[in-house]
C-alpha cells in the first residue's frame, strides 16, 4: 500500500452550481371557456391532520359482519378488537380547538386560499426547502404570512373576467343559435388503433402497415396570415461546451456548470379559435378555412368542399369539441361521478376492483391515443376555463409524471428529421391539426409549420403523402432516436462508482458483504457496451482508492490521509474501463470483505469521499452509489446528532426537519453541473440525520434508500430487502445526463416543481441520472382564461443517453378538455392524483413552515373542496356531510395521510423515519405512492376462484378489498395487508385449521414460526391459490415487497395496526370522528 500525503494543489471547488433561474413564464393570449361537461368514474382522496374534532353524537349505521363487533357510539369506549393495543377511550382525546387555517376565513368576504392551488407563489422568499419546492416567476406582490399550502401569497385570481354566461358555443361550419343544439355531425369511418407494434426504424422491409388514425384538417382560422420569425430551437438538454451553430442548438442548455439562456422565444400573432386537432365531421378532403376579418385570406373565403379530394379525410378530433357534444356529454341523468354521497352515513366506500382514474370527456378516437395515465396524469382530467374557476373549485391543479417508467410496448422511431414547432419547440404528436399536407398546427402555441419532405415518407405503410398516419402521430408516448444535432459531444459512456463505509460501526453490520456478492452476481447485467466504466472508493477515517489498471497481477490500494484537501493520487487508473479490468474488479469484491474485518477505525469522513468521487467522474459524468453507516463525523460534511429521543412523541412541533449543513446540497449542484448523480444507501442502527445527507441525492436527481437496524445477522428481513433492491438498482435501465422539459398550451404555466432533480430553468429539470423507478409532480396555474378552447395539451419531453451511449428522446404528450362550470370540474377529479400531489406540497410546507402547518392545510384541503361542492354545485341542500362520488375517498385518504409516518404526531417517530417517508412521498411514482399512504387490507383464509382473473394461464384469486379497522379482523381468519413495500399476513390466534395446514404448513397456530417471511410450495389448491395471488401482487411493482407472517406476539404487529387509519388512536381521530369535524367546519 502506498501512503500519499496532501499535496499543494488546491481542492475541489465547493461553489453551488449556478441557481439562476429564468423566470420566464408562458404570456399567452387570454382565452374563454368552453361548456363541455365531463363524464368522469370514481377517483380517490388524499390523507390526515390535526383537526378540531367534535365528539360524534350517533354511531355508524352499519351492520356488522361475522365476528365484526358494532361500532360503539364514540362517546362510550369501544370494545377491545383483536390484537387492538391502543385504549380507544373518548376521554384520552380532547377535542382541538377549531382550526383557522382555512382558504377563506370569512365566508360572506371569501379571498383567495393561502394554499393557493393555481397562484404563482413569488421568488425571493428564501432557499428551496429541501424537497425541491422550485419556484420560478418572481412577483412583486408580497407575502404576508400563511397558513394554507405552498409558500403562495393572498392574490386575488389574475383574470378580470366577471361571472357571467359563458360565451355562446359556434359550430365550426356555421353560428349556433343560443339555446340550440345542432345535430351531431356523421363521423368519417376510421380505422381502429393498434398500440402494440414493433419499433419504427428506417423503412421497414416487409409488413403490412397497421391501422391508424389520420390527422386533422382544420376547423378555424390559421391566425396571423404571416408566420413569426423562426425561433432558436429548444433541443432537450444538450451539454454545451461552445455555442452551438447548428439550427437546432439547445436555447436553454448547460455548458460546463454555466446557463445558457437565449432570448425569449417571439410569440405568435393573435390566433382564432384554438385547435388542438382539428377533424372536421365532413366529407372527405382538406377544408379551406375563412381567415378572422382583418387578415388577408391565405385561401380564398369559401365554405367546405363537399365533394371528394385527393387527400383522405381524418375522422373527428379534439377542436370537433363541439355544443353537440357538450349536450351529449350531460345526458338529463347525472354522471355517477357526480353522484351525491353522505359520508356519514355510507360506510362501504371503497372500490371493489383496483382504482381506475377518470376518462377525460373526448371524443373516442382522441381518447384512444390519449397518454396512459399511469406515464402522465393530471389531478382535474376537465381543466377549468379560468383562474378564477380553479379557485372557486378549491381543488389542486397539478400533473403526475412517471416519464422513465418500464414500458412493455414503446414505439422507437430513428429519423433524420424530428419535427417539431419552429415557435415553441413542441414535438408533432397525436394532438396537433393538419391544415393540409404540408402544413400542422402546433397544439400548444397555434404556430403553422412546415411538413418536411422526409415526413411525407410513412415508414409503417411503406407509402408516401399521409403524414398524418406517420407513428410520431399515432403514439401519445414514443420515443425517437436523436439524429447528431442532439449532441454537442459524443454522448457519454456509462460510468459506476461505488463509494463504501469501512469503518467498524459498518463491517459490524455485515453489508459490505451483501454489496460485494451482489455486485459479482449481476457485473455483467450492468447497463452498459463496451466503454463501460468502474471504480471503487472505500473510506473510514481516510479515503481508500483502488488502482484496477489492466496489466496488474491484482488490485492495488492507494490511501489518502489528508482529508483536508481531497486529491486523485493516480486520476487515469481509478475509473476503468470494465471489459478490460473485469478479472481485477472480481479479485477486488472478493477480497473487500476481508480486508477490514479487523478494523478498529471508527470514523468516517462521508465528506472528503464524495469530494473525492467528484472529483474522479466529473470529466465524464455517471453515477456515484454510496453506502453509509453512521453519521459523518470527520472533514467537511460532518455532523453532529440533533434528535432528543424523548421528544419524539411528545414534542408538538417536530424539529430538525430541515438539513444542518448546506454541504451536501451545494456539492450535489456541483454533480449536477457535470452530470453526476448520487445513490445513497444509509444502513444504520442509529440517527444519521437524513435530513442532510439526504440532499446529496435530492438536488443530484439521485435517490435514497434506508434500512434502520440494518444487521446481516440480527435483521434478516432487512437483509432480504437490501439484496433484492440492490439486484434491481444494478441492472434496471438507466439514462445518463438527462433534461426533462415540461410544455402545456399557452395560457397555462408551471410554477412548482416536485421531485429529485436541479431545476435549471423554468421548466427544464436536470436530470443527470434518471431511472425507470422516479416520479415527479408539478404545480400548474391558469395565467390567462382559456377563452374559447375546447382542449389543452401537456407534453413532457425528457431528452437522455442511453447505456448503449444512444441519444434519445422519450415524449408523452396529454389532451384534456377545459369546461367552465365547477360541476365538470369536480366530474374529473382524480382523487389519487390529487392526494399524491398535496403530499408533496404538505411535505414542503413541513420544512419550510411547520409539521402543524402542513396538517392543518391537509385538512383545509378537505373541507374547503367539499364546502365548495356544496355551495357551488349542489342544487337541492341536505344534511349530512356530502361529497360527489368521485371525492369520496378524498377524506379517508387526507386522513391515512395525516396518520403516515412522514406527518404524524402524539406517535414516537424516529426522525430519520419522517425524513425517509418525506423523501418517498416526493420521488415515488403515484401508483406506489397511494399503497404507502392507505395500504390495500384482504382476507385470505376464504380465497375463491369467484371472479378471478387469468394471467399467463394462472388464476389470480381477487379477494374484496376491506377497509383498513380493526373491526374488519377476527381471529379466526388470516388478513394480509399491502403497505407498498411491505406486505404482512396476519394470522389470528383462532384461525382456520385448514388454512395453517394447507398454505402455511404448520399442524396448529403455536407452531406458527415468529419469523416466518415465506409461504411454502406446498401442493394443495389454498396453497397455490395464496401464492399466485401474493406472486400478483408483488408483480405491480418494480421492487420486491418483502412478506411478514405476523402473529398476535410478534413484534411487527404493531407496524400492521397503525396502519389502521380508520381507527381512532391516542392522538388522532377516527375515521368517523374526522368526518364529524369536517362536517362541523362546513357548516360554520
Amino acid at each position: 500500500m502506498t501512503l500519499y500525503k496532501h499535496p499543494s494543489n488546491p481542492g475541489p471547488s465547493q461553489n453551488p452550481f449556478p441557481m439562476q433561474q429564468v423566470s420566464q413564464g408562458y404570456s399567452m393570449p387570454g382565452q374563454l371557456g368552453y361548456h363541455n361537461p365531463v363524464l368522469a368514474k370514481a377517483p380517490m382522496p388524499p390523507g390526515p391532520v390535526l383537526y378540531n374534532a367534535v365528539p360524534p353524537a350517533s354511531p355508524y349505521q352499519s351492520a356488522p359482519g361475522p365476528h365484526m363487533p358494532v361500532r360503539p357510539p364514540v362517546g362510550a369506549p369501544p370494545p377491545m378488537q383483536p390484537g387492538q393495543t391502543i385504549p380507544a377511550s373518548q376521554n384520552s382525546v380532547p377535542p382541538p380547538t377549531a382550526s383557522t387555517n382555512s382558504y377563506y376565513p370569512d365566508a360572506q368576504n371569501p379571498s383567495p386560499s393561502s394554499w393557493n392551488y393555481g397562484v404563482r407563489p413569488p421568488m425571493g422568499m428564501g432557499t428551496p426547502p429541501p424537497g425541491n419546492h422550485v419556484t420560478s416567476s418572481p412577483s412583486p406582490v408580497p407575502n404576508p404570512p400563511s397558513q394554507g399550502f405552498s409558500a403562495a401569497p393572498t392574490l386575488t385570481p389574475n383574470t378580470a373576467t366577471t361571472p357571467g354566461p359563458p360565451l355562446p358555443p359556434s359550430s365550426y361550419n356555421s353560428w349556433t343559435q343560443p339555446g340550440s343544439v345542432p345535430p351531431m355531425n356523421a363521423m368519417s369511418p376510421q380505422t381502429p388503433y393498434q398500440p402494440g407494434r414493433p419499433p419504427y426504424g428506417p423503412p421497414p422491409t416487409a409488413g403490412p402497415p397497421p391501422g391508424m388514425r389520420p390527422t386533422p384538417p382544420p376547423t378555424g382560422p390559421h391566425g396571423t396570415a404571416t408566420p413569426p420569425p423562426p425561433m432558436a430551437p429548444q433541443n432537450e438538454g444538450v451539454r454545451q461546451t461552445h455555442t452551438p451553430t447548428n439550427s437546432q442548438a439547445l436555447n436553454s442548455s448547460e455548458a460546463g456548470g454555466r446557463i445558457i439562456t437565449d432570448p425569449p422565444s417571439s410569440q405568435p400573432g393573435p390566433v382564432g379559435r384554438p385547435i388542438g386537432h382539428g377533424y372536421p365531421s365532413l366529407p372527405p378532403g382538406y377544408q379551406n378555412m375563412a381567415q378572422p376579418p382583418n387578415v388577408p385570406p391565405m385561401h380564398p373565403t369559401q365554405p367546405y368542399s363537399s365533394g371528394p379530394a385527393a387527400y383522405p379525410q381524418p375522422p373527428m378530433g379534439a377542436a370537433q369539441l363541439s355544443p353537440s357534444m357538450a349536450a351529449m356529454s350531460m345526458q338529463a341523468q347525472t354522471p355517477d361521478s357526480l353522484r351525491v354521497v353522505n359520508l356519514l352515513q355510507e360506510r362501504n366506500l371503497l372500490p371493489p376492483t383496483p382504482y381506475q382514474p377518470p376518462t377525460p370527456c373526448l371524443p373516442q378516437d382522441l381518447q384512444r391515443v390519449n397518454c396512459s395515465p399511469d406515464v402522465f396524469c393530471s389531478t382535474l382530467t376537465s381543466i377549468p376555463q379560468t383562474q378564477a374557476l380553479l379557485n372557486k373549485a378549491k381543488l389542486p391543479l397539478g400533473l403526475l409524471l412517471h416519464p422513465f417508467k418500464d414500458l412493455s410496448q414503446l414505439p422507437v422511431v430513428t429519423s433524420s428529421t424530428i419535427v417539431r414547432c419552429r415557435s415553441c419547440r413542441t414535438y408533432i404528436n397525436p394532438f396537433v391539426s393538419f391544415l393540409d399536407q404540408r402544413r400542422w398546427k402546433c397544439n400548444l402555441c397555434y404556430r403553422v409549420n412546415d411538413v418536411p419532405e422526409e415526413f411525407m415518407y410513412n415508414p409503417v405503410s411503406r407509402s408516401y403523402g399521409e403524414p398524418h398516419k406517420r407513428p410520431e402521430v399515432q403514439n401519445a408516448t414514443i420515443e425517437f432516436i436523436a439524429p447528431s444535432e442532439y449532441m454537442l459531444r459524443p454522448p457519454q459512456p456509462a460510468v459506476y462508482l461505488f463509494v463504501l463505509d469501512v469503518s467498524h460501526n459498518a463491517m459490524q453490520t455485515g453489508y459490505v458483504d451483501v454489496v460485494c456478492q451482489s455486485l459479482l452476481e449481476n457485473l455483467n447485467s450492468l447497463p452498459g457496451d463496451t466503454r463501460t466504466k468502474i471504480g471503487f472508493i472505500t473510506f473510514d477515517s481516510t479515503i481508500h482508492f483502488y488502482n484496477l489498471q489492466e496489466g496488474l497481477s491484482q488490485p492495488q490500494m492507494l490511501i489518502v490521509s489528508d482529508i483536508e484537501d481531497i486529491f486523485l493520487p493516480t486520476p487515469d487508473s481509478l475509473l476503468v474501463n470494465f471489459n478490460e479490468s473485469k478479472e481485477l474488479v472480481g479479485d477486488l469484491l472478493k477480497s473487500l470483505p476481508q480486508m477490514f474485518s479487523k478494523t478498529m477505525e471508527t470514523q468516517s469522513a462521508l465528506g472528503p469521499a464524495l469530494q473525492a468521487a467528484f472529483k474522479l467522474l466529473s470529466p465524464t459524468g455517471g453515477r456515484v452509489s454510496v453506502f453509509q453507516s453512521q453519521l459523518p463525523t470527520m472533514g467537511v460534511g460532518a455532523l453532529k446528532s440533533r434528535e432528543d429521543p424523548n421528544q419524539r412523541a411528545s414534542a408538538k412541533e417536530i424539529q430538525h426537519l430541515s438539513p444542518a449543513t448546506d454541504f451536501y446540497k451545494k456539492l450535489a449542484l456541483d454533480c449536477s453541473g457535470q452530470q453526476v448523480a448520487v445513490d445513497l444507501f444509509m444502513l444504520t442502527s442509529q440517527y444519521c440525520d437524513l435530513a442532510s445527507l439526504g440532499c446529496i441525492s435530492r438536488y443530484s436527481a439521485g435517490t435514497v434508500y434506508y434500512y434502520p437496524s440494518y444487521h446481516n445477522e440480527h435483521n434478516p428481513a432487512q437483509t432480504e430487502r437490501f439484496q433484492k433492491d440492490l439486484k434491481r438498482y444494478l441492472t434496471r435501465k438507466i439514462g445518463f445526463e438527462a433534461v426533462m422539459r415540461i410544455r402545456c398550451t399557452k395560457g397555462l404555466s408551471i410554477h412548482t416543481f416536485h421531485g429529485n432533480f436541479f431545476v435549471r430553468s423554468t421548466d427544464l429539470l436536470s436530470l443527470p441520472n434518471v431511472n425507470p423507478d422516479a416520479g415527479f409532480a408539478v404545480q400548474m396555474s391558469i395565467e390567462e382564461n382559456l377563452v374559447d378552447m375546447q382542449v389543452v395539451s401537456f407534453q413532457a419531453a425528457l431528452l437522455y443517453t442511453s447505456s448503449k451511449g444512444e441519444r434519445r428522446i422519450r415524449v408523452h404528450t396529454m389532451c384534456l378538455p377545459v369546461v367552465n362550470s365547477l360541476s365538470d370540474i369536480f366530474a374529473g377529479a382524480d382523487v389519487q392524483a390529487i392526494t399524491g400531489l398535496l403530499a408533496s406540497m404538505a411535505v414542503d410546507r413541513s420544512v419550510t413552515a411547520s409539521l402543524s402547518d402542513a396538517r392543518d392545510a391537509m385538512t383545509n384541503a378537505v373541507i374547503d373542496s367539499l364546502s365548495s361542492y356544496r355551495t357551488s354545485v349542489l342544487t337541492i341542500q341536505q344534511p349530512g356531510l356530502l361529497s360527489p362520488n368521485c371525492l369520496r375517498l378524498f377524506p379517508l385518504y387526507i386522513l391515512a395521510l395525516l396518520k403516515q409516518r412522514a406527518f404524524r404526531t402524539g406517535t414516537s417517530t424516529r426522525l430519520d423515519d419522517r425524513v425517509f417517508a418525506m423523501c418517498q412521498l416526493k420521488s415515488q411514482p403515484l401508483a406506489y405512492l397511494m399503497l404507502m399512504i392507505h395500504p390495500a387490507l384482504y382476507r385470505l383464509d376464504d380465497l375463491t376462484d369467484e371472479g378471478a382473473l387469468n394471467v399467463n394461464d394462472r388464476t389470480i384469486p381477487q379477494p374484496r378489498v376491506l377497509q383498513l379497522s380493526v373491526e374488519k379482523l377476527s381471529r379466526e381468519g388470516a388478513f394480509l395487508m399491502d403497505a407498498g413495500s411491505v406486505i404482512y399476513l396476519w394470522v389470528g390466534k383462532s384461525c382456520n385449521p385448514q388454512f395453517l395446514t394447507q398454505v402455511l404448513g404448520v399442524p396448529n397456530y403455536p407452531a406458527l414460526p415468529q419469523n416466518l417471511t415465506q409461504l411454502p410450495e406446498l401442493d394443495t389448491a389454498e396453497s397455490t391459490r395464496t401464492r399466485a395471488f401474493v406472486g400478483w401482487l408483488r408483480e405491480q411493482r418494480p421492487f420486491y415487497p418483502l412478506l411478514h407472517v405476523i402473529k398476535d406476539e410478534s413484534q411487527l404487529k404493531a407496524n400492521f395496526m397503525q396502519n389502521m387509519v380508520e381507527d381512532r388512536t391516542e392522538s388522532a381521530l377516527s375515521y368517523y370522528e374526522f368526518l364529524l369535524h369536517v362536517q362541523q367546519q362546513i357548516s360554520k
